[in-house]
């Protein structure tokens, strides 16, 4: 196991060497001049050549990549072009917590929702209950966020009074339950599916059959045997979900008024505030790196027959 983390985490500069130098090239050749954002539209053309050569920006692509590489090393993700004077660093480590945490929370909803509901279904295959788990998933999986989120803020805000309508205070804030809702209910309705679908293909193997006719009881059976191994896709999705958690959700913050990644991630794109897509794409490459690996290595502790060497 050991030798194989090892390879795998070698791998890893070679993939954000990749990852970020096709980026890099994007936000370099694309369109839109980086400094005609800082400075808008109307600016003498010998203060954009001046600000240019003052930032490096009209040396040669691989210099400017070299540069920024070493001091992306350093921790030193650079300026943002539209929060002027402002780190890049300063600008996303506090949102990404805050859209972490909330992640999270939608995540572990989504589990407590999704995984008990599969199994139930699975096992009560044909039944009205498996109908009825089936068609609430594929309802609720429908609905979009921009119907939701109202409908919530309607329900427990206005009608009931028991939440306030949105902002944000940590983990542990009532603020939180509506956002989760809305993220965690969709992704609930996925697990579901997937979880029933791994199931009914694991109920139908020979060590099931076997474990029932040593005349086990059903929820060892179902526990040990079934919920087990049903859950080695599931972990996949999660485990890869995970990794998302950096990225934000962008119309569930913005309807929320939650200060996370994801508004800042949109208006950058469109600003073309480069830095910050920059240093957004490095750290989402390496959270699906360290989340593809903590999948792999979760695999063997799910299954004791995967052995990596």
């Amino acid at each position: 196991m050991v030798p194989y983390i090892l390879r795998r985490l070698l791998w890893a500069p070679v993939i954000l060497a990749a990852v970020t130098l096709f980026t890099f090239t994007l936000g370099l050749y694309g369109p839109g001049d980086p400094v005609q954002v800082i400075m808008g539209l109307h600016v003498n053309p010998e203060v954009i050549d001046r600000i240019r050569s003052e930032r490096g920006l009209d040396r040669p692509l691989h210099e400017q990549y070299i540069s920024y590489v070493a001091k992306a090393i350093r921790g030193d993700l650079g300026e943002s072009y539209t929060y002027r004077g402002q780190r890049v660093s300063d600008l996303i480590f506090g949102r990404i917590g805050v859209s972490a945490q909330l992640g999270l929370a939608a995540t572990a909803m989504a589990l407590a929702i999704g995984l008990p509901l599969g199994l139930i279904a699975a096992v009560k295959q044909g039944s009205w209950l498996d109908t009825a788990v089936v068609s609430a998933t594929l309802f609720f999986y429908s609905l979009p966020i921009f119907v939701t989120a109202p409908v919530l803020q309607i329900l427990l805000v206005l009608q009931l009074g028991l939440l306030p309508t949105g902002g944000w205070g940590g983990l542990f804030d009532v603020r939180i339950i509506m956002p989760a809702i809305v993220m965690g209910v969709p992704s609930a309705a996925v697990l579901t599916r997937l979880m029933r679908a791994s199931t009914l293909d694991v109920l139908g193997q020979d060590y099931v059959r076997t474990a029932r006719s040593k005349g086990l009881f059903e929820r060892i059976v179902l526990t040990r045997h079934v919920g087990r191994n049903a859950l080695l896709p599931v972990f996949t999705v999660v485990g890869l979900s995970l990794a998302g958690l950096v990225e934000g959700a962008f119309i569930t913050e913005t309807l929320f008024g939650i200060p996370g990644i994801g508004r800042l991630a949109v208006d950058s794109l469109f600003a073309r505030d480069y830095p910050v897509v920059m240093a957004l794409t490095l750290i989402v490459a390496v959270a699906f790196i360290l989340a593809n690996l903590f999948v792999d290595i979760g695999y063997t502790y799910l299954d004791p027959r995967i052995r990596y060497q």
